[in-house]
């Protein structure tokens, strides 16, 4: 089993978190990627997906969104998957991560997540205090849901 943790990111926290969370999937020795440098044929039945976008116009990014366009048909058969945004606190705001979940899982893929949004100060960021820490502790999680049948 191989970990890919696929991010785009505009500022850099969506980077960030990326980084956190793969640092956290231990022995699955997890790098995170830049959506523009993943290659979906490395991807194989039982390998953990999780992808990271900021919100975009109430959604994921182009580049994220092309991504999993290309992941439809059945590409995703086998795969265990999870999704993350960035994005700024507000009453009203998009939610990337449920839509990305939702195009992974009817792309074939077994969620093993809820979708986790992670805040940033302003619109480029920074993160907010203890948002690292929630992503490590968030791909600590992924690895114990890996571990439940």
């Amino acid at each position: 089993m191989k970990a890919h943790v696929v991010y785009d990111s505009a500022f850099g926290n969506t980077k960030s978190v990326a980084e956190a969370v793969a640092g956290s999937l231990g022995a699955l020795d997890a790098t995170p990627v830049a959506v523009s440098d993943f290659r979906p044929d490395d991807l194989a039945a039982g390998d953990l997906l999780v992808l990271g976008s900021p919100i975009n116009g109430w959604r994921p990014t182009p580049k994220i969104t092309e991504l999993l366009s290309n992941l439809g048909g059945g590409h995703l058969k086998g795969v265990k998957a999870a999704a993350f945004d960035t994005r700024v606190r507000m009453f009203i705001h998009g939610d990337a991560a449920k839509k990305m979940a939702h195009a992974l899982r009817d792309n074939g893929a077994d969620i093993i997540s809820e979708p986790m949004p992670f805040y940033v100060q302003g619109s480029e960021g920074p993160l907010r205090p203890g948002e690292i820490e929630k992503a490590e502790r968030w791909g600590k999680s992924l690895l114990e849901a890996l571990d439940r049948p």
